[in-house]
């Protein structure tokens, strides 16, 4: 009689890990996202050297590549307003360029700055709809790093950027995504602004070059469903 209490209750324990199992595999897996960001810009050069100052508005679209729940390969690409002006510096600059005198520089600037960038992020929770036995999680945030490149009207200049920053992910559903991602871009130009040296100090590297940040809210839809008997993968 005891035998057969334990072979139900094996039998039964059987079934519910079955039921279990079957109902983590619901969620269907995307490979793909598409959507468009909204935000902010703000400039590091030679008209603005406060964090937050001269803030400017930006827009653009981007287009995610799914690896796993913990990482995906992102491109977006982007166009920010920028402009600024030398009248608000605490650091003196003279009028005439690389040379001493008292009288301080007076510039302003405006246009644009349109970049291309190829992001690797890297996900700290399993991203998900459903948690499930793979203890996906709706709410995730992650880093991210890559390489792009960037062009500003206000000089017509162009240059490799290496885009670094952070981001956090939310599913307001299976197929929709909701983000916050922030991006520090470090160039090699120092003429985003249209000026070059001001104070006749030339550098090297990323020292004393243009570097620009973004602040955008995403909005992205998951779409290329993965097959679910084939190429299957710990995930």
């Amino acid at each position: 009689m005891m035998q057969v209490r334990i072979m139900r209750l094996l039998l039964c324990l059987f079934c519910a890990m079955t039921f279990m199992g079957a109902a983590a595999q619901d969620e269907t897996e995307y490979r793909m996202e598409v959507g468009a960001a909204a935000g902010g810009s703000f400039g590091l050069n030679d008209a603005n050297s406060s964090f937050f100052g001269q803030p400017n508005v930006a827009g653009g679209a981007l287009l995610r590549f799914i690896l796993n729940p913990r990482s995906a390969v992102k491109v977006n690409l982007n166009y920010n307003l920028t402009k600024g002006d030398t009248k608000n510096l605490k650091d003196f600059q003279p009028a005439v360029i690389g040379t001493a005198g008292a009288e301080r520089l007076k510039y302003n600037f405006s246009g644009g700055i349109a970049d291309l960038n190829v992001l690797y992020e890297l996900h700290f929770l399993p991203y998900g709809y459903k948690e499930g036995y793979l203890k996906h999680k709706r709410l995730v945030p992650y880093v991210q790093f890559g390489i792009g490149a960037s062009f500003s009207t206000v000089d017509n200049d162009f240059t490799p950027n290496i885009p670094i920053g952070f981001g956090l992910k939310y599913k307001l559903a299976e197929r929709i995504n909701l983000g916050f991602d922030w991006q520090m871009h470090f160039t090699i130009s120092d003429k985003l602004d249209g000026l070059e040296a001001p104070q006749g100090i030339k550098s090297t590297g990323f020292k004393n070059k243009d570097h620009y940040h973004t602040a955008f809210i995403t909005l992205t839809y998951s779409f290329a469903p993965k097959c679910a008997t084939c190429n299957k993968d710990d995930w």
